[in-house]
Formats: structure tokens, sequence, C-alpha cells
């Protein structure tokens, strides 16, 4: 049976953390942020984890992660 290739736009996106929990990089801290409040900038600095039904779709994409 050959390789199972993984997605290379979800490997760039996504980490799979040692408890198996998947994290991101949340949106919107690139440029223009002279709009946002200091609140929201500090709050996407944390990294976000995927909701539950969707961690099987990522893992589909990441099956060595």
């Amino acid at each position: 049976m050959p390789k199972m290739k993984t997605n290379k736009s979800a490997a760039k996106r996504f980490k799979v953390k040692k408890s198996g929990k998947i994290r991101f990089k949340l949106q919107g801290l690139r440029h223009i942020l002279t709009g946002r409040t200091r609140k929201s900038k500090r709050q996407k600095r944390m990294p976000g984890f995927i909701e539950t039904a969707d961690v099987n779709k990522v893992r589909d994409m990441l099956p060595y992660g």
C-alpha cells in the first residue's frame, strides 16, 4: 500500500499537540491593525483550537501529524 500524502496547505496551518488537540493561528493580525482594539489584538495572539466536529476532517489531511 502506498504512503498517504499530507495536505500541504493544512500542514502549514495546523499543528497537532501532544495532547491530540489541533492548534491554528487566528486570522486578522497581518496588516491594518489601527482600527482594532488593544484587547482584540492581544486575544488574537493566543492559538485557536479546532472544534471537535472538525477534528476528523483535519486528521484526514494530516495522516502523520
